[in-house]
């Protein structure tokens, strides 16, 4: 009789056999499982109707023959289990941030080095929809091209900051606020920093500015320049303030009260 126990164990087994067998599928180590299965099979009747003889060969066979398996489907099973992911949608998304830092600080120091102007801010938790509804709207996907090409000297686009949220390029061109009298202000300032320094004073949003006079790279942050920020400190400053979404998601529903309660 089946029992309703039986009847779970026999789906999860038949999902975690589905699943497995997915990552072979249409490969050569698909009909070696095939062969394996019949060669089990086998196994199992020889002792069921103890042919003693036939089963020792079959065991002897299984020995040598799942060395052989290793050996000779190696490609095969490097690539299955390069498939299997137990870390999931997290990690996709945490490699996906790490990507953009990346790419983002390989185009900040490429404009760095050939000396182009930019003035790059990326968005916080306060909303910059005001200062992007007055400028160019652009709703693109963030790659280092779109960046670089919107900072060039021969398109109308390069006269402004370009707002940047999550991994989208909000809009360009964008006017920000200058900077209010103050201890971080100087003289030997442009109009870039001032207003890299000004919008960090109303929000709580990152500005990068690019000196198109010197080529050094500043980080504007609460009210707080840094100026002359080398490649080795870019990407562990953005990471201090920035964190992946899928850990701002698990920070906003962990409760450890309420786990605890569980």
């Amino acid at each position: 009789m089946i029992t309703f126990n039986s009847l779970i164990e026999f789906i999860v087994i038949a999902i975690m056999c589905n699943y497995f067998l997915s990552f072979f599928w249409k490969t050569r180590i698909y009909e070696l499982i095939v062969i394996i299965a019949g060669f089990m099979i086998m196994l199992m009747l020889s002792s069921w109707f103890k042919f003693q003889v036939l089963h020792q060969i079959l065991i002897l066979v299984s020995n040598i023959g799942l060395i052989a398996i290793i050996i000779i489907f190696q490609p095969e099973l490097r690539s299955a289990l390069s498939k299997i992911s137990i870390r999931g949608k997290r990690y996709t998304e945490m490699t996906e941030f790490d990507r953009f830092l990346d790419q983002l600080m390989t185009s900040v120091y490429r404009l760095a080095e050939k000396r182009v102007g930019a003035l790059i801010v990326l968005q916080h938790n306060d909303l910059l929809d005001d200062y992007a509804s007055k400028a160019v709207l652009i709703n693109a996907q963030f790659s280092p091209e779109l960046l670089e090409s919107i900072f060039a000297s021969t398109t109308p686009l390069h006269d402004g900051a370009v707002i940047i949220r999550d991994f989208v390029i909000i809009a360009a061109a964008v006017i920000l606020p200058l900077a209010e009298e103050g201890s971080q202000l100087t003289k030997s300032m442009g109009t870039r920093h001032r207003a890299a320094l000004g919008l960090s004073q109303q929000t709580d949003a990152l500005i990068i500015a690019i000196s198109e006079e010197t080529g050094k790279v500043s980080i504007a942050r609460e009210g707080i320049i840094t100026r002359g920020v080398k490649q080795d400190r870019f990407k562990g400053i953005l990471r201090s303030i920035f964190t992946a979404p899928s850990e701002k998601e698990f920070k906003s529903r962990f409760n450890l009260k309420e786990w605890l309660k569980r």
